[in-house]
C-alpha cells in the first residue's frame, strides 16, 4: 500500500504519456526487485530477447523464428519450473526398475522458481503468435514492450493479457482522474476483503485438515475441501480484483478474470468463468493450434484432453496437477457427449427436459469441481485418494481431526456468501457507484473506519497468494 501511494504520487507529477510510462516501468522494476533482485537479470534478458524477436517477427512472420521463440521461452520455463519434476520422475523410474519405488523429491531444486514466470512467459508468447497469425501488426518500442510484460499490478499472477489489451493504453497514459480513483479503489477494496478477511482465515483450516487425511471422516473431508474451494477462489479472484483496481487508478482497464465460477451449470461454463484469461489463452493458442474442433469428433476430444492436460501441468510441477487437468478434460468431453445426445433426442431448448438438465447441472458441477480440487491441493495421489474416499463417506478413521465450531460456521457462511455474490454484485451495479458518495460523510467515514478495524482484528494470518507458486 505504501509503495502504491508513493508511485501514485510520482505518477501524478508526470506531465506526458512518456513520463507516466517511465514512472510505471521504474515502479514495476522496483516491485519485482523487492522479491529477489537477482531474478531481474532473468526477466530482463527474457524481455529483451523477446522484444528483438518481436521486431523480427513483424518483418518476416517466419514460422521458423516463431518455433525458435516458443522452444526458447518454454525451455526457460521448463528449466526453472519443471526440472524438479523431471529429476523426480527419472529417479522414480530408475528406482522402480531396480525394485525400489519410493524416491523423495529433491528439495534443493524448489528455490529456483522465479516469481510470475508462467504469467509473463505466456504474455510474451501471445504477442509472438498474434504477429505470426497477422492479428497484430503494431510496432512496439522497447520501453512499452518492457512495461507490457512487467506492469506491476498484474505482473505476478495475471490477468494474462493480449498486446492489444494493454499496449495502446500504456502508450496513451492520461493524468490521474477522480472517477478512475473512485472506481479503482472500490474494486481494490473488494479484492482486499476477499483476500484478507476470507481467504487468509480459511488457510489454517485447510492446512490443518489436509495435513492428516487419515483423520478425516465425511464431514471433515467436505469441510476441508469446501474451505479450499472457497479459499482458492477468494484468494485468486481477490488478487485479480486488486490488480484491476490498482491498474484502474492509473487509468488502465484490465479484463475481468473471474465471473462467479461456482454458479456454473456445466464444465464449459465453468472455464468461461474461472481464470478467464488463462482459459482464453489455452483456447486461442493451444486448442486452436492443435486443430480445435475443425476435425472430427475424436480430434476435438483429443484436442480438449491435450489442452487441459497441459493446462494442468502449467499450474504446477506435480503429477497431481496433470491429473487435475485430465479430470477437467474428461468433464469437457463428457459435456460435449451429453450435448450431442440431447441434440439426437431432439430436446427443445428451453423445454422441460432442457430446464431439468440445467437445474441439475449446478449442484452436480459444484460437487464435481470440489472433488477435482482435492487433486489440486493434496501433495500426493495417496493423500488425494484418502480424502476422496472420506468425501464419499467410506472412511472410518480411528482418530478424528479436531474441528472448532467457529471454523465450521466460518466455512459454511463463506460458501453461502460466495454463492450469493452474483446477486450482491448485480444489486450494486443496478444502483451505480455514485450512490455511495450520496451517503452522508459521517456514515461513510464510519464504514471506512469499521473496514479498517475489521481488516486489522479479523483478518487471518497473512499468507502469500496461492498463484505466486505457479
Amino acid at each position: 500500500m505504501l509503495f502504491f501511494i508513493a508511485v501514485l504520487a510520482v505518477y501524478a507529477g508526470a506531465r506526458t504519456p512518456g513520463q507516466r510510462a517511465g514512472v510505471l516501468l521504474a515502479a514495476s522494476i522496483l516491485f519485482y526487485a523487492s522479491w529477489k533482485p537477482i531474478y531481474l537479470l532473468l526477466i530482463g534478458l527474457s524481455v529483451t530477447a523477446n522484444w528483438f524477436a518481436y521486431r523480427a517477427m513483424l518483418k518476416t512472420r517466419s514460422r521458423a523464428l516463431l518455433t525458435v521463440v516458443i522452444v526458447a521461452d518454454l525451455g526457460v520455463l521448463a528449466g526453472f519450473k519443471y526440472l524438479g519434476l523431471i529429476i523426480e520422475s527419472a529417479l522414480w523410474l530408475a528406482s522402480a526398475a531396480g525394485g525400489e519405488v519410493v524416491v523423495a523429491r529433491p528439495g534443493w531444486i524448489d528455490w529456483v522458481l522465479p516469481l510470475g514466470i508462467s504469467f509473463y512467459t505466456f504474455q510474451m508468447l501471445s504477442a509472438m503468435i498474434d504477429v505470426y497469425r497477422g492479428d497484430c501488426t503494431k510496432e512496439i518500442g522497447y520501453r512499452d514492450w518492457c512495461l507490457y510484460v512487467t506492469f506491476f499490478p498484474q505482473l505476478i499472477a495475471g490477468p494474462i493479457l493480449h498486446v492489444h489489451e494493454l499496449v495502446e493504453q500504456l502508450q496513451t497514459l492520461k493524468p490521474i482522474a477522480w472517477d478512475n480513483l473512485r472506481i479503482g479503489a472500490f474494486i481494490f477494496v473488494g479484492g482486499l476483503i476477499k483476500k484478507a478477511l476470507f481467504a487468509d482465515n480459511l488457510g489454517p483450516v485447510v492446512d490443518d485438515l489436509y495435513a492428516h487425511p487419515e483423520r478425516l471422516d465425511l464431514m471433515r473431508a467436505w469441510l476441508a475441501t469446501l474451505a479450499f474451494g472457497m479459499m482458492i477462489y477468494l484468494d485468486f479472484s481477490g488478487y485479480s480484483e486488486m490488480a484491476l483496481g490498482l491498474a484502474r487508478m492509473f487509468g488502465v482497464v484490465l479484463p475481468l478474470n473471474f465471473q462467479f465460477p461456482y454458479i456454473s451449470r456445466n464444465p464449459s461454463e465453468f472455464w468461461r468463468r474461472w481464470h478467464i484469461t488463462l482459459s482464453r489463452w489455452l483456447r486461442d493458442y493451444l486448442y486452436v493450434s492443435l486443430g480445435g474442433n475443425r476435425g472430427g469428433r475424436f480430434d476435438t476430444y483429443r484436442n480438449l484432453m491435450l489442452t487441459m492436460l497441459l493446462g494442468g501441468l502449467w499450474h504446477g510441477a506435480n503429477w497431481t496437477f496433470v491429473f487435475w487437468g485430465f479430470l477437467h478434460g474428461a468433464l469437457l468431453v463428457l459435456n460435449r457427449l451429453l450435448n450431442n445426445a440431447l441434440r439426437l433426442l431432439d430436446v427443445r431448448e428451453g423445454g422441460r427436459l432442457d430446464r431439468l438438465v440445467s437445474l441439475m447441472g449446478w449442484p452436480v458441477m459444484f460437487v464435481i469441481v470440489h472433488f477435482t480440487w482435492v487433486f489440486f491441493r493434496a501433495p500426493t495421489f495417496a493423500d488425494a485418494w484418502q480424502i476422496c474416499v472420506a468425501m464419499m463417506g467410506l472412511a472410518d478413521p480411528v482418530v478424528l481431526a479436531p474441528v472448532r465450531l467457529y471454523q465450521a460456521l466460518g466455512v459454511l457462511s463463506t460458501v453461502v456468501l460466495v454463492l450469493l455474490e452474483p446477486r450482491i454484485v448485480d444489486a450494486c451495479r443496478r444502483r451505480g457507484i455514485d450512490w455511495w458518495w450520496r451517503v452522508p460523510f459521517l456514515l461513510r467515514g464510519t464504514a471506512y473506519a469499521s473496514l479498517v478495524i475489521a481488516l486489522v482484528t479479523l483478518g487471518g494470518p497473512t499468507q502469500k497468494f496461492i498463484y505466486f507458486d505457479f
